[in-house]
């Protein structure tokens, strides 16, 4: 498995979308998996802005993570969110089949971020809202990248900034040298 980590508007979802493309791998977007749940609380939930119970998203990724057993390499976008979830991932990797190969941090400094998510133009993208963002995205992964640590699991932070040609040929230099690709 692969892990991809960095802050709303640094590239994970693209990255990880051309890496899967590419390689012919899985990749698997915690928020896609939870909307394509069709689950109207769930769905409410996510729409007002609430952290959806932990063990849902567990039980969510791991059903997603069984159904791609034949597929090479997976590829995790927005998992996990909580050092719960990182604990869980880590001690289901046998049940899985599959270990966590490396983490990519995708590193853009905030004025980057506040350019692309202008372009992006949601209308929840002011900077006081993005600084909260990049407050909690913070908080929830300082903790789990210290675990992981832990874990001697290895951890990747990767320029994200550039572009995505760039980002991506960077990213590929990571799997290169962890013997991923």
């Amino acid at each position: 498995m692969i892990i991809f980590f960095g802050p709303a508007g640094a590239g994970k979802s693209v990255q990880g979308q051309i890496l899967a493309a590419r390689q012919g791998w899985r990749w698997l977007s915690a928020g896609q998996l939870l909307r394509d749940t069709h689950d109207t609380t769930l769905l409410h939930e996510m729409a007002a802005g609430k952290l959806v119970d932990p063990h849902k998203v567990n039980d969510i990724m791991g059903e997603a993570l069984s159904r791609a057993a034949s597929i090479n390499q997976v590829i995790l976008d927005g998992f996990p969110r909580m050092l719960v979830q990182a604990q869980w991932l880590v001690e289901s990797q046998p049940l899985h089949g599959r270990s966590i190969g490396l983490v990519v941090v995708l590193e853009v400094p905030r004025s980057e971020l506040l350019k692309r998510l202008a372009v992006r133009g949601r209308t929840d993208d002011t900077p006081e809202a993005i600084d909260e963002r990049l407050k909690v995205y913070r908080q929830e992964v300082y903790p789990i990248l210290n675990y992981l640590t832990e874990q001697n699991i290895p951890i990747a932070h990767i320029d994200g900034t550039g572009t995505v040609g760039q980002v991506h040929d960077r990213i590929m230099e990571e799997l290169t040298a962890s013997k991923l690709v």
